[in-house]
């Protein structure tokens, strides 16, 4: 299956012989169709002629420099991403090229590594773009958010108050629910819109380089430090930072955090110098960090500077009244994404999909969507296309099982428990072993005879021996 890098075309543009060769080489190496030019006036004019989906040019090149190509591409092609690269890297140029759109800014000399990376990402980020463009249909809701529930409304409405207003605001929501692009659209209307919007999961980040990827770090501040660079507040300059999952910063961060935002200025890791900010911050949790300051996990003062103006996702199995948007949302989507005709779901199946739980919220329901879509052997999908979690509807099978509602002994739940498990184990073994129970049984780790025992007890039907 093609990914989303094969096949790209890659325009090149610097003014060195030698460097347009070595950059040819090594993406041509990676499947790329390259093409290449010996300044900015060359980039515009193949820019008129072929279609790209990634421009790697030099910061200083004679006629249109590197900063120029780049603000020539952002107001022409906005969706082309653009990778610097340049042998006078500063800390200052590379803010302003990340200001002005670059994607990605690279110093000489590099390594073949991260010329391919940060190519790869180039044009992953330009191909989903298209793909999102190409999606677009307009579907019940606002702010690139879809849902006219009465929950929905509320957050709508809080966003046409917060939006132009610098205030702090802290997103909380469980996983999945859709708290990136709740800040995403306070951004995309606020009074900052056309500033950088920079984001970055605090998870996803080790410990110990949070500091640096928040701050920067000055050249030699620690081992591998071979030039500066700049962190994420100092790229957000004038613009929203967006710090997702702030409740996983550790404490020590937190106190250098909460000294950044009352103070409004930072220090780069290993420098001296005081650098001022204007950055409006966003940010968001899935933990509910009332009590994680109660567990002394996270500070109290940091909590109210955070806290400002929350807002509150609610979970899809609050909002069931927008599960049908989104379903006719994903299914255009991922038949676009596949190359699938699907038209929808049978009475069964929709139902199937109205009364799961849904604990992975619209994460999950967008996963279940691909999944199902990709599947799918006819022109609708059929209950049986589910997986078999739905079937469930999201209800714990040990909480209620007696006729008249009563909770069941643990010796009881447990063994109703272990059978449903045992069951929905052989029916997915003898599903992918196309009913072979003698597959099915050695995947399972039992007999045959084992096997053909607890087929019986569970009222599963064994195919013809012939079959075998």
């Amino acid at each position: 299956m093609q990914t989303l890098t094969q096949g790209a075309r890659i325009l090149i543009a610097d003014d060195q012989l030698n460097m347009r060769k070595i950059l040819q080489a090594i993406l041509e190496k990676e499947g790329y169709e390259v093409s290449v030019a010996a300044d900015g006036c060359e980039v515009i004019e193949f820019l008129t002629k072929d279609v790209y989906q990634t421009i790697i040019t030099d910061l200083k090149m004679p006629g249109l420099d590197g900063l120029e190509v780049l603000e020539r591409v952002s107001e022409v092609y906005p969706r082309l991403p653009v990778i610097m690269i340049t042998a006078h890297g500063t800390i200052e140029t590379a803010v302003v090229a990340m200001k002005k759109g670059a994607i990605d800014y690279i110093t000489k000399p590099f390594e073949k590594d991260e010329i391919v990376q940060a190519v790869q990402k180039a044009v992953s980020t330009f191909r989903l773009s298209e793909q999102e463009v190409s999606d677009e249909v307009v579907y019940p809701g606002r702010y690139a958010l879809i849902g006219q529930s009465k929950q929905m409304q509320e957050i709508y409405a809080i966003i046409d108050k917060v939006a132009a207003s610098p205030t702090t605001i802290l997103i909380l929501g469980e996983s999945g629910t859709g708290k990136e692009l709740v800040a995403k659209a306070i951004h995309a209307h606020s009074l900052v819109k056309n500033k950088p919007f920079i984001k970055i999961n605090c998870a996803a980040i080790p410990e110990n380089l949070l500091e640096s990827e928040l701050f920067g770090y000055e050249k030699g501040a620690f081992t591998g430090a071979v030039t500066s660079k700049p962190g994420r507040f100092e790229l957000a300059e004038g613009g929203t930072l967006f710090l997702d999952e702030i409740g996983e910063i550790p404490k020590e961060m937190q106190v250098k955090l909460l000294r950044c935002l009352q103070e409004q200025e930072f220090e780069r890791v290993g420098g001296l110098k005081t650098i001022k900010m204007n950055v409006r911050l966003l940010a968001a949790t899935n933990s509910d960090l009332e009590v994680e300051v109660q567990k002394g996990k996270f500070r109290q003062d940091l909590f109210y500077r955070l806290n400002v103006v929350p807002i509150r996702l609610p979970s899809l199995r609050e909002r069931i009244d927008d599960i049908p948007f989104l379903i006719d949302y994903f299914l255009q989507k991922f038949n676009t994404k596949l190359g699938k005709q699907v038209v929808g779901f049978e009475d069964d199946a929709r139902n199937m999909l109205m009364n799961y739980n849904w604990p992975g919220n619209i994460r999950e329901l967008e996963n279940v969507m691909e999944r199902c879509i990709l599947l799918s052997e006819g022109p609708k999908i059929i209950a049986s296309e589910l997986p078999q979690l739905l079937s469930r509807n999201g209800r714990d099978p040990i909480e209620t099982d007696h006729d008249d509602g009563t909770v069941p002994s643990l010796k009881e739940a447990v063994k109703k428990h272990t059978q449903r498990v045992e069951r929905g184990l052989i029916i997915r073994m003898l599903q992918e072993t196309g009913g072979n129970i003698t597959k099915a049984a050695n995947l399972l780790g039992i007999s045959r005879k084992s096997l053909q025992t607890k087929m019986k007890e569970y009222n599963l039907r064994e195919r013809d021996e012939r079959e075998e």
